[in-house]
């Protein structure tokens, strides 16, 4: 798949494009500080070089919004300071492994480069970015096991623990909303990781920095990895002392980390393999690190093997003295729902306090698998290429890469052999399979406007070949048969809009060389059976009937009456609109209507034997595919019309 963004002016407002959606939001999420608008985002041609926007601007406003955790729940005033964008493909476009590359130049001012945060980042589709009703339990689960003595299962929204879940999900099979952050921040560092759930327990983390005591002064010490508390600096160091207080290792073990050679060389930094090997074979005996004593990156658990298996550069070893990932010091937070008394929570609810049952209970750890990597001018001045490798499965990994060079990768092998206590109470997870969609953000952006971040390109490879794992799934789809997410959404529509972002379903918008991109195709008797045609190279369905990003999908408008509101969902069954269909243009040829039952069965035959020749086509190509691909947006899911108090539950 591609999408080159060569075509000027796009609008990504609902229904308006086949892969994208933009937000009317405000963020309400890791103390945001924009709102987003559909008019911040397009696509813009200079000269030959066509790219895809998100502008931001300094409009300060206040507005009320809906806070939960309030006690009582209710609106406050939310201030707000800048307008920016937050483009989705959710529920149109979404993916199980491949090589995503993106081609972006991050925001900057014209004098200064500030700590900017923008993201290009992935979800599990069953979740829809900032809207919390739809990530609440649901967000970042990457776990299929039912263990209730290891972690509750009424925790995770759809457990391994139910027999039947509903909802076209599959029987005793874990599901979720895991993260990857190709990008996220800017500044000096860019951050690159997994988010998932259940997190390790605090015995795998790090120790506390004691904030009343050796570190009272110095709050964010663990950030600048200079806390006096012994162990809160990094992970098993100094080892002689976990050791002693836990006696197994900690954290995610083997996580390998590699350079950024774009950035100019400090000898100071230069490491030499067989001195900082010796070292971590030996243990840390200080409560810090050094060049001469721990890798690069902070991780003595980390992979300090040849890169690939080849060459002299070793994962971890700085050899260049040039930029190199470390280990972010954020890990993950503890989420919990607002009537939680769990003291690991943000925000307890005193006891004394009544509950306001807004919400079904949880409290779970989630982990940040997480490395922050230096970034040189260039990412700020010109177009760089970031990509991101995921395989599924017991051979899999997430591999971040900068022009093809890897920066950090995580093994599925990390997922599978944690660190375990005598109870083995450490969840193991699986590495992420969930169907992922996209999602393009801009936020936290300081002093000087506008900004914008451009992309020139997102592209899709995959591989194709019949030789994969079973495990390997290597697909594109909202609703594939090892993780469906079609029915769950549709029946929980509410979660995943209000009546600013509503969704609605997309009628053509494709991009097409041809008429024949844009139709069912096929003849029927002696009339050819058009449902689109290509105009401008996007397809145009022939009438309202006809839906999906190619026109190949049958619709009709029901009304509902489950919560009095009006509802537009797929119907009738395919065979029946074929068949109602088929009776117009054999009325306007002066033939029978029974001849449109056989038009049906003929029309249904050949839907098939498009989409057979369509998947024959993917699978010889064996490389990047078309994004606009018909059959790849399972998810154009019905417009619902919701009251205003809709929005409470999809704030904070």
């Amino acid at each position: 798949m591609s999408d080159e963004f060569n075509v000027a002016n796009r609008s990504f407002r609902p229904g308006d494009d086949h892969i994208w959606t933009s937000l009317d939001k405000p963020d309400g999420v890791n103390g945001a500080l924009e709102i987003y608008s559909h008019n911040m985002t397009s696509t813009k041609c200079d000269g030959d070089t066509c790219y895809f926007f998100i502008e931001v601007s300094d409009e300060p406003q206040t507005i009320k919004v809906y806070n939960m955790y309030k006690y009582p729940p209710g609106y406050e005033n939310a201030h707000f300071f800048y307008r920016a964008a937050m483009v989705q493909s959710w529920n149109k476009f979404c993916f199980q492994g491949g090589m995503l590359e993106v081609r972006a130049q991050l925001p900057v001012a014209s004098k200064a480069y500030y700590p900017t945060w923008p993201g290009i980042w992935m979800m599990g589709n069953l979740g829809r970015a900032i809207f919390s009703a739809s990530t609440n339990r649901m967000w970042p689960f990457s776990y299929n096991k039912c263990e209730p003595d290891v972690f509750n299962p009424d925790n995770q929204r759809i457990s391994a623990c139910d027999d039947d879940p509903g909802y076209g999900m599959n029987p005793n099979q874990g599901r979720g909303a895991p993260e990857i952050d190709l990008l996220e921040g800017g500044g000096l560092a860019i951050s690159s990781s997994l988010q998932i759930a259940p997190g390790m327990p605090m015995a795998f983390r790090l120790f506390p920095a004691d904030a009343a005591g050796a570190d009272a002064t110095n709050p964010y010490c663990v950030y600048r990895y200079d806390c006096k508390t012994k162990g809160a600096n990094v992970i098993d160091v100094p080892t002689a002392y976990f050791e002693q207080v836990r006696g197994h290792k900690s954290w995610y073990q083997g996580l390998r980390y590699a350079s950024n050679n774009n950035c100019k060389p400090d000898g100071s930094a230069k490491q030499d393999f067989l001195t900082v090997n010796k070292s971590v074979a030996a243990g840390i005996k200080d409560n810090t690190c050094t060049t001469d004593t721990c890798p690069a990156s902070l991780d003595v658990n980390g992979d300090l093997d040849l890169i690939d298996g080849k060459g002299e550069n070793h994962w971890g070893i700085n050899t260049n003295g040039t930029c190199y990932p470390i280990m972010n010091s954020y890990m993950g937070a503890y989420l919990c729902d607002p009537d939680n008394t769990n003291t690991l929570c943000t925000k307890p609810r005193n006891p004394t306090t009544p509950k306001s049952n807004t919400m079904s209970p949880f409290n779970y750890q989630m982990d940040a698998i997480s490395s922050n990597w230096p970034v040189h001018l260039g990412a700020y001045t010109d177009y760089l290429v970031y990509q991101m490798e995921w395989v599924t499965g017991e051979n899999g990994y997430v591999r971040w890469m900068l022009d093809g060079n890897p920066i950090f990768e995580v093994t599925t092998d990390a997922f599978s052999n944690v660190p375990q206590n005598f109870n083995k109470t450490n969840p193991v997870k699986v590495m992420l399979e969930e169907p992922m969609s996209l999602i393009l953000n801009t936020n936290r952006i300081c002093d000087e406007f506008p900004m914008y971040m451009k992309i020139d390109y997102i592209r899709l490879y995959q591989d194709l070949g019949d030789d994969l794992e079973a495990d390997n799934y290597m697909a594109v789809g909202c609703d594939p048969a090892s993780h469906p997410t079609k029915e769950w959404i549709e029946g929980h529509i509410d979660e995943y809009s209000d009546d600013d972002n509503p969704v609605k379903t997309v009628h053509g918008k494709a991009f097409c060389k041809t008429n024949d991109d844009c139709t069912i195709g096929g003849e029927v008797g002696t009339t050819s059976l058009k449902t689109g045609s290509c105009v401008k190279n996007r397809c145009v369905c022939s009438s309202t009937s006809w839906s999906g990003p190619r026109c190949t999908e049958a619709q009709s408008d029901t009304s509902e009456k489950s919560s009095s509101l009006s509802k537009r969902v797929y119907g009738p069954p395919m065979g029946l609109s074929m068949g109602v269909g088929s009776i117009a243009i054999l009325i306007s040829i002066g033939s029978v209507w029974l001849a449109s039952l056989v038009t049906a069965k003929e029309t249904q035959k050949m839907m098939k034997a498009k989409d057979a020749e369509r998947e024959a086509r993917q699978r010889d190509a064996k490389s990047a595919t078309q994004l606009s691909t018909g059959g790849d947006f399972d998810g154009n899911a019905s417009v619902i019309s919701q009251p205003k108090d809709n929005y409470k539950q999809n704030f904070v």
